[in-house]
């Protein structure tokens, strides 16, 4: 998978790169990501990147052509790819673990190049020129695109095969089918009074995988009710054959 990330602050991502999961799979061959200073497609001695907003009010906006040269140079060292480009930004689609998967194809099979944007926000026209999507982490504001592009990063680097060592824990990630995980124990057996539930220890597997298929119910039904009621509404408007249909399309 390639990434390409555009950004003023480069130097963050360093780090974060050479560490854990992310790093091994970049180490290995798996994952490669480039990282673009945007100063480096200024004019201008300063090296600018934004200005006043036209129609006054408070903070800067980032100019357009840097933005655009800087996603155009990407585009054209990727030779006869397609990279898909994302701004993140708090007004995209708030990102989850489908449109995880759905990005890791695309990552996969062309790139991604991820725009970090910063102060007030990025001329439109960006947006209408060289942006295919916006990405959302969360109902919230934080300084730059910088740290928004690391979480997809490491989202994305989950999905790619051989970066987990065991690949199961991968599809009993929490929201992987639509429920929460279920609760994880290890070493010692009782802390603090608490002790490991009887069925963990029973060597039974398969009690153990219906205990834990109910507690990830349970624990989606406490947590995030929001998840089974559109789960619900996706399976109501499927019609009274759609079980049936995708069990015999299961049989081919």
């Amino acid at each position: 998978m390639r990434v390409d990330v555009i950004t003023i602050f480069p130097a963050l991502f360093a780090p974060f790169l050479a560490t854990s999961l992310v790093g091994r799979a970049i180490e290995r061959g798996l994952l490669a990501v480039g990282l673009h200073d945007l100063r480096d497609h200024t004019e201008d001695r300063h090296r600018s990147v934004d200005d006043e907003p036209y129609g006054g009010g408070g903070g800067m906006v980032m100019a357009a052509p840097a933005w655009i040269k800087a996603v155009r140079a990407v585009e054209q060292a990727a030779g006869e790819r397609r990279p898909w480009r994302v701004l993140l930004s708090p007004q995209g689609r708030r990102l989850d673990e489908a449109g995880v998967r759905e990005l890791a194809a695309r990552g996969g099979e062309d790139g991604l190049v991820l725009l970090c944007g910063r102060y007030e926000g990025i001329d439109e026209r960006v947006l209408e020129t060289v942006v295919d999507e916006e990405i959302s982490i969360g109902d919230y504001v934080v300084s730059g695109g910088e740290l928004p592009a690391m979480v997809l990063i490491e989202a994305l680097s989950r999905q790619i095969p051989g970066v987990v060592g065991f690949a199961g824990s991968v599809e009993q990630d929490s929201f992987r089918r639509g429920l929460l995980d279920h609760p994880h124990y290890t070493r010692p057996p009782v802390v603090e009074g608490l002790a490991v539930p009887d069925v963990l220890l029973s060597g039974d597997h398969a009690a153990i995988e219906r205990w834990r298929e109910e507690q990830a119910l349970a624990a989606t039904r406490t947590k995030r009710p929001d998840l089974l009621a559109g789960e619900a509404e996706r399976g109501a408007g499927r019609g009274p054959d759609a079980d049936r249909d995708t069990d015999r399309d299961t049989e081919f």
